[in-house]
């Protein structure tokens, strides 16, 4: 946690978490009075901006988010990738979702905040599983997957984990147990509307053409695509990666060599109210368009 600050929100009047966190104080400020999605955004911006006062001063390498258990993070993701500022200072590295291993289940189920948070999630911290009975921390793991199967997934006992595992970069596409199958797949859901769908091409992309049609499909469908992340292979010697929220695509990143033998372009979507139908002929259309259906994708519906 060195060199790291702190943003604590809190939904309420009256901010107390932040009185809590005691070694950390000095690089510690309340956003209060509100969800910092919706109604502190202005706060959010706020506190950003004067933590770049204090980075050459104190140091700041990394600035944690902490929000309330009420908050969608796709528009605080929104807000640092689309402010004219933060833009240029802050990226944002992951979305880290803590699940409670006890009410995990029931919050899934009763709660659509927790699936919303579940959805945008690059690691979920499964926690208090020292008080819950293995079989259910496995159900919750498995429902965990369901709804985002290309995040992590760890486990933290008595409110222990790594550091590591917190700011590490999450991986672009995580690696799944099963071989990929082509065709399509139908499987159950366990959340109403919502399905994931993983694309692979085997031939490099055409970049340009790619980045079109990616563009027109979020300005079409974006509110409902709650993720997609991708690891595509445009010709070079390393892939690109590609991460984004909603409307929103993160600055991609270009990596040096791929982390595995296979260097085929793999594309993860996660959506609500949008088939897997929907995306792949859309996805045919634009590249009949363009006349390049040597191409052409494999689809795989995950769930």
């Amino acid at each position: 946690m060195q060199n790291t600050a702190v943003l604590v929100n809190e939904f309420g009047k009256v901010g107390l978490d932040h009185h809590l966190l005691q070694v950390l104080k000095e690089s510690t400020i309340l956003l209060g009075g509100g969800c910092v999605c919706c109604s502190t955004r202005d706060d959010l911006v706020q506190g950003l901006t004067q933590l770049l006062n204090r980075v050459q001063r104190d140091h700041v390498s990394k600035v944690v988010i902490e929000t309330t258990g009420l908050a969608d993070p796709a528009p605080i993701v929104f807000t640092v990738l689309s402010h004219p500022v933060l833009q240029h200072h802050f990226y944002v590295q992951n979305v880290i979702v803590t699940v409670d291993a006890v009410n995990g289940l029931i919050h899934l189920r009763h709660q659509p905040e927790s699936v919303k948070q579940a959805l945008v999630a690059d690691k979920f911290i499964i926690t208090k599983t020292d008080l819950a009975p293995g079989e259910e921390v496995d159900q919750l793991n498995r429902a965990l997957q369901a709804i985002n199967p290309s995040s992590e997934i760890h486990k933290a006992a008595y409110g222990a984990i790594d550091a590591a595992v917190l700011f590490s970069p999450a991986a672009a596409i995580r690696q799944r147990k099963e071989a990929t199958a082509p065709g399509y797949q139908e499987k159950e859901t366990h959340t109403q509307d919502v399905s994931s769908v993983s694309i692979t091409f085997r031939e490099p992309l055409d970049w340009t053409a790619f980045g079109l049609w990616l563009s027109m499909l979020l300005h079409a469908k974006g509110e409902n695509i709650m993720r997609v992340k991708g690891l595509l292979d445009i010709g070079g010697s390393g892939p690109v990666v590609l991460n984004g929220v909603q409307h929103i695509i993160h600055p991609p990143e270009h990596l040096e060599a791929w982390p595995s033998e296979e260097r085929a372009s793999r594309l993860v979507f996660i959506m609500r109210s949008v088939s897997p139908e929907d995306i792949l002929t859309s996805l045919k259309a634009f590249q009949m368009a363009f006349d390049v259906q040597h191409n052409m994708p494999v689809m795989e519906v995950l769930q």
